[in-house]
């Protein structure tokens, strides 16, 4: 068989300031790579065709090159990478066997092939839900949500409680939304446009709102007070919702999207986690993945093949489309789950 291309897209340049990734110029596709999918030895390990990766806002912070960064760091010249599904092609151990799926850090092109045994888990798919569901409501940001709702929220709240959450209409807000709601909470979620808004309403949000024409601190004080305040963003949603707690509430801390691109923002009402005597909890997935991985594969794939929890999807398509998706997470333009398809599935 002959070669075949083996696109990459890298880190090109190091976005400064409050500048947004430019495709093109913060990133560039490197279309020089070839491999020979019959013939690549393999040492061992097996192959892998990149089927679908996520595009999620955190990147930015990764795209400073900064090793000390919590996520770790993108390197000038070097392949990105992100939460994916692949499918394994050809194969030389049995733990990995040809037409598994696997999921994991995929890189951004085409084809790799993968030596470590440890470096991606396979796929299990008992209730054939499909493949890129599992880097949205069935993977990194479903499980975002379902980890900080187990350990903090699930046994602390009662039914009628408050919960307000920003980024709502996104792959992880909406997913709170829906625990909050199964649980019997009132909802409050805001989100960046009138379209983002109408489907957080169809998904049981009982307070939804566009948080860039509405009076944040007025709807707050309104449906407040707020007993559990999930962050997605910091900066001035998250001074009012502070003005807006509860005694006694809890935050969970799970993003600060205002910083991603270089803005900063005095938050003014820090003494209220004083004053309210309130607790906060910083959430980073990757910390809980072995301790409720399991139980999270086990209840939610079933949720979402029966239709009980909701989801949208976004798709984009080739290593162009994944060059707009990074902007677009930014700049919210994205419509759900940003999804970067690459490949296609041999059993689709």
């Amino acid at each position: 068989m002959a070669p075949v291309p083996n696109p990459r897209l890298y880190l090109n340049e190091v976005p400064t300031g409050r500048s947004l990734p430019v495709p093109g110029k913060t990133t560039r596709i490197d279309s020089s790579q070839t491999i020979d999918l019959e013939t690549v030895p393999l040492n061992g390990g097996y192959l892998i065709k990149v089927l679908y990766l996520s595009a999620d806002p955190y990147q930015r912070s990764k795209m400073k090159a900064d090793p000390t960064n919590y996520s770790g760091a993108y390197t000038i010249g070097g392949t990105l990478d992100n939460f994916g599904v692949g499918e394994v092609i050809r194969s030389e151990t049995d733990s990995f066997k040809v037409g598994d799926h696997v999921y994991g850090m995929l890189p951004f092109q085409s084809y790799e092939v993968v030596t470590n045994p440890e470096q991606y888990k396979v796929l299990n798919n008992p209730v054939n839900i499909p493949w890129h569901t599992y880097i949205g409501v069935a993977g990194m940001p479903g499980f975002t949500a379902y980890a900080g709702w187990k350990l903090w929220v699930e046994k602390k709240v009662k039914k009628g409680d408050v919960l307000f959450v920003t980024t709502a209409a996104g792959p992880v807000g909406c997913m709170v939304v829906q625990l909050a709601k199964r649980a019997g909470l009132k909802v409050i979620g805001s989100a960046g446009t009138e379209k983002k808004v109408e489907y957080l309403k169809s998904i049981g949000t009982d307070v939804a709102f566009n948080y860039k024409t509405a009076d944040v601190a007025k709807i707050l004080k309104e449906h407040g007070p707020i007993d559990v305040y999930w962050d997605h963003v910091g900066g001035e949603q998250l001074d009012h919702a502070l003005t807006a707690m509860a005694i006694n509430g809890i935050i969970i801390s799970c993003g600060f999207a205002t910083t991603y691109n270089g803005e900063s923002y005095g938050v003014k009402n820090f003494s209220a986690i004083l004053y309210k005597t309130l607790t906060v909890y910083g959430l980073l997935q990757l910390r809980w993945e072995k301790l409720l991985h399991p139980q999270f594969y086990e209840e939610i794939p079933p949720l979402v093949a029966s239709g009980e929890v909701k989801f949208l999807e976004h798709f984009y398509h080739g290593l162009e489309g994944a060059e707009q998706a990074m902007l677009d997470v930014q700049t919210g333009d994205n419509i759900g789950k940003a999804v970067i398809v690459l490949g296609e599935d041999s059993k689709a």
